[in-house]
């Protein structure tokens, strides 16, 4: 059997707003990105919602607003993928990579405190698989410091934090709608905030710094006019991104609760087990369950990570590791980071692997992944 470790939920309706929206022959951004926006900012619970076409460009954008700058520092996890980091690197700024959790992956937010300085502007916290972080601690400390809280949500629609949804709770919000994404548009991103200030200098950013978009242009009398007040970016969506969007958002609680399954049906089968750890997901949180990562007890296994992936890529089942530590990689190395201040992060690293977990996962798949896990794990038992 062949379990590929993603595949995207699309169905007929998908498919038919595409379709309409082809025919209706205005492709770029206009009414349905209008739309998208609208359906989102109520869904979530937010003032205003801005949609861009990556998590990575909604990241840059949210940093934009708040005003950082050269030689500022923006606190983040040390696991996380590199687009958290490189956005701060956009403005001269320096990541200061904060240590996690080692049972949730998650920012540790007991670390925070000792990270800040003087030249502390932001903290991204990062919800790490779905699960979100410790946000009350984290945005606690950032208030009483006068520091921006900029989530990123890339992994966590939909997810709740203590009965609050994810996107509700920091300053700024920056969700993906990347192809693995439970929600997608195939590349997307949305930013969710309730300061109507920064959404909208983050609207004019996003399209070269023009202070009227194409849609809103087309229908004036001197359409052809408009003002560029600042340099921006090409960050703006489709209305052929947004149509796929309305319909992927209205199934948004359907496809998590179908993830949901999956995961506990991996939780059950695993927890007790032999070289097996469970992923933690805290109580007073829902998780989107975007990854289901699973950590190796190497004490209790005569094989490490990678040979146990090689293991499962045999039976035919498509696995991941979510993440590199950033300071691994030579463009970071080269600035002077190291991986000295993150021990857990380096452990979590070094045992942790991601299993399939997607809506339209069956039962048979689930079974076999289940089994093989089992079995790799008693093949190769201390």
């Amino acid at each position: 059997m062949q379990v590929p470790f993603h595949k995207p939920y699309i169905t007929d309706d998908e498919i038919r707003a595409v379709t309409d929206q082809l025919r209706d022959g205005w492709l770029t951004a206009g009414t349905r990105s209008v739309e998208f926006e609208s359906a989102f900012a109520g869904y979530i619970g937010c003032s205003h919602a801005v949609s861009v076409n990556s998590a990575t460009a909604a990241l840059h954008l949210s940093l934009a607003a708040i005003g950082l700058r050269e030689g500022d520092e923006v606190l983040l996890p040390a696991m996380t993928f590199v687009a958290t980091a490189e956005v701060v690197r956009y403005f001269g700024a320096w990541p200061v990579f904060v240590d996690i959790e080692r049972d949730t992956h998650l920012m540790n937010a007991e670390k925070i405190m000792g990270a800040i300085t003087d030249r502390t502007r932001a903290v991204i916290p990062v919800h790490y698989a779905g699960q979100p972080c410790d946000l009350d601690a984290i945005c606690g400390i950032a208030g009483e410091r006068g520091i921006h809280v900029v989530e990123d949500a890339a992994h966590s629609l939909p997810a709740w934090y203590r009965g609050r949804m994810v996107g509700t709770v920091g300053d700024i919000t920056c969700f993906s709608f990347y192809a693995t994404k439970t929600v997608t548009t195939g590349e997307g991103g949305m930013i969710c905030t309730d300061n109507g200030d920064w959404a909208g200098r983050m609207r004019i950013l996003r399209t070269h710094g023009i202070d009227r978009d194409a849609w809103t242009r087309r229908n004036s009398p001197r359409f052809w006019q408009y003002d560029v007040s600042e340099v921006g970016y090409k960050y703006n969506t489709t209305d052929i991104a947004s149509a796929i969007g309305i319909e992927q958002l209205r199934k948004a609680e359907l496809m998590r609760e179908m993830r949901k399954r999956i995961a506990l049906r991996y939780t059950d089968a695993f927890r007790g087990i032999g070289g097996l750890d469970v992923y933690t997901v805290r109580s007073d949180r829902e998780s989107a369950w975007h990854l289901y990562p699973l950590r190796l007890d190497l004490d209790a296994l005569t094989i490490g990570r990678d040979r146990f992936i090689e293991e499962m890529e045999k039976r035919g089942i498509g696995v991941s590791v979510h993440f590199i530590p950033l300071y691994e990689f030579s463009y970071y190395k080269k600035l002077g980071y190291d991986g000295a201040g993150c021990p857990d992060c380096s452990w979590v690293f070094e045992r942790t692997l991601s299993l399939p977990i997607f809506p339209s996962m069956r039962d048979d798949e689930i079974d076999y992944v289940i089994g093989s896990v089992l079995d790799i794990a008693k093949i190769h038992a201390q």
